[in-house]
């Protein structure tokens, strides 16, 4: 059984108590270098490295299926993370989805943004179309290596749009920082981050 444990944005205090259980009793607990420096020591569970490639991981996972796996996820699986690529390639009683707390969602609360009217995207692994995505008031974007807030800031610039960007970095983290900036504000570099842009003066 594949066991895909969203484990929040990245706190160990912000992972679910049904995905703590889960780590607990696993076989294999796969993840990132930093996910699984999250692991208790006292954990017994084997600790597989995720692969660069996903058709890795596939073929790991399809050997070991026999076994509790835990998949670790950055954030909530469903919300643009590998849970959608897990549910595209095997069935769903080979799978459980254990919800998290996504990065947006802990950005919005610690910046007091409702979501009720937020439209969410992301960039990763695709050039976002702008012109969609500025016409709306309120937006959060997953933000990756190539498109980031000094790339949403220039699209904005460029189209001479009065909005104010919400940067969170390092979300829930000890080096954690939050930024409320103008376009023009935005600084060429962020540390692991989302943003939300706001349709505001």
């Amino acid at each position: 059984m594949i066991h895909i444990v969203g484990i929040g944005p990245g706190s160990p205090e912000l992972l679910t108590s049904a995905g703590a259980l889960l780590i607990q009793k696993a076989d294999v607990i796969v993840g990132s270098k930093r996910q699984l420096s999250d692991i208790p020591p006292d954990n017994p569970a084997e600790r597989k490295l995720l692969p660069s490639q996903l058709s890795e991981l596939e073929a790991f996972l399809r050997e070991r299926i026999g076994q509790d796996i835990v998949l670790l996820a950055s954030g909530d699986p469903l919300m643009y993370g590998i849970g959608k690529w897990a549910l595209d390639r095997f069935p769903q009683e080979q799978l459980q989805i254990v919800p998290g707390i996504s990065s947006i969602q802990y950005l919005c609360s610690r910046c007091g943004i409702a979501m009720n009217d937020l439209y969410i995207t992301s960039s990763h692994g695709k050039q976002p179309d702008f012109d969609f995505l500025l016409a709306h008031p309120k937006v959060a974007m997953v933000t990756d290596s190539k498109i980031g807030p000094a790339e949403i800031a220039e699209e904005i610039l460029q189209r001479k749009l009065h909005k104010t960007l919400i940067i969170g970095e390092n979300l829930s983290y000890p080096e954690e920082r939050l930024h409320r900036l103008k376009p023009e504000q935005v600084a060429a570099h962020y540390d692991m981050n989302v943003v939300v842009i706001l349709d505001e003066g």
